[in-house]
């Protein structure tokens, strides 16, 4: 998987969380209005909404730290020197060496040229790396216990 197929899937989880949002939004507001009115079950509904985005908001959060977690995981594996070989337990007998020098070996450019760093830094400064790097989350608890019930 690249980095632009997580930004892409990233990108299509917020557009879901803001459906959601948008939807107990709407929700919220027409039991608003029947609690206005004195519908004493819309008042109850108001209360279960109320619990209901509580409970989205802990998941989130918990969603959140597990994003953050295989961030720092993708990150210290990207950071990490390679292991070193493993020990060869024949021995090679020592080859001969040449009259003249070798040309030197022809090397590819590097992948990606031009990018401005290697992987870690398009990783890290990715949306989605960006994202987690600031603990950002989804906020569909936070937007509806903040904006609906206060």
């Amino acid at each position: 998987m690249d980095i632009a197929t997580i930004d892409q899937h990233y990108e299509q989880l917020e557009k879901e969380a803001q459906n959601t949002i948008q939807a107990l939004t709407a929700l919220a507001s027409k039991l608003q209005a029947a609690s206005e009115k004195g519908d004493q079950n819309a008042r109850e509904w108001m209360l279960d909404l109320k619990e209901i985005a509580l409970s989205i908001q802990e998941e989130e959060n918990q969603a959140t730290s597990l994003l953050q977690a295989i961030h720092e995981f993708v990150v210290n594996n990207l950071q990490a020197p390679p292991p070193p070989p493993a020990p060869s337990y024949q021995q090679m007998p020592p080859q001969p060496q040449p009259a003249y020098p070798a040309p030197p070996a022809y090397q590819a450019p590097p992948a990606y040229e031009g990018q401005g760093g290697g992987l870690l830094s398009r990783f890290t400064g990715s949306g989605f790396g960006r994202a987690i790097v600031t603990g950002a989350g989804f906020g569909i608890g936070a937007d509806i216990v903040n904006s609906i019930f206060n």
